[in-house]
């Protein structure tokens, strides 16, 4: 049995979980999100407890044990997103590079000859917080911010890979927690022997 798979979701104040078949429905404040459960989990949505608990009927079978954990965190991010929602902090360090929002796209301009443009996809928020960078020391950053952990993820990522960091002076774009290697640049000697 799966540790995670077994412990109960609890239904935050505000948030309404159905079930039709195999799909499973959440809406709250924040928005509804919609999951299509595997055949071998079975939901359970008990309203009165405020509880949703994830049940493996077949516990001898691997793939329903990897099913299992897999399928209740799934629900429980969908729980989490539409209640509280999640975020993605960004910088950006460079020289001259800066990030804008206009008419449904991320433009950004980061050491390329054209301003790379990047459709937000629908369902994430996109706040400013610094436009542009103050030469290699203060970034510019901005935040990403969906109901959806999966398509938050997945548009942090494709936003990074745009202009990911270099390791001798740490230019391009990063999440906020993230650590970047430095590697030591080429150490010039002198030309007497």
């Amino acid at each position: 049995m799966s540790r995670v798979g077994k412990k109960p979701i609890a239904i935050p104040p505000g948030v309404k979980i159905e079930q039709q078949g195999l799909s499973v429905k959440a809406s709250g404040p924040l928005g509804s999100l919609q999951l299509d459960c595997h055949p071998l989990i079975e939901v359970e949505i008990d309203s009165k407890a405020g509880k949703v608990l994830v049940k493996n009927e077949r516990p001898e079978s691997r793939l329903s044990k990897q099913l299992h954990g897999t399928m209740r965190a799934l629900i429980a991010n969908m729980v989490a997103g539409v209640s509280s929602g999640f975020q993605k902090k960004m910088e950006i360090y460079g020289t001259g590079f800066s990030v804008k929002e206009q008419a449904g796209k991320l433009l950004l301009q980061v050491g390329f000859s054209r301003t790379v443009e990047k459709p937000i996809p629908k369902g994430v928020k996109v706040s400013i917080e610094a436009g542009a960078t103050r030469g290699d020391d203060v970034p510019a950053r901005f935040t990403l911010s969906s109901a959806d952990k999966q398509l938050l993820g997945q548009f942090a990522a494709d936003v990074r890979k745009i202009r990911p960091p270099e390791p001798y002076k740490g230019k391009g774009i990063r999440y906020v927690d993230e650590h970047v290697r430095h590697k030591i640049g080429k150490a010039f000697t002198s030309g007497t022997t």
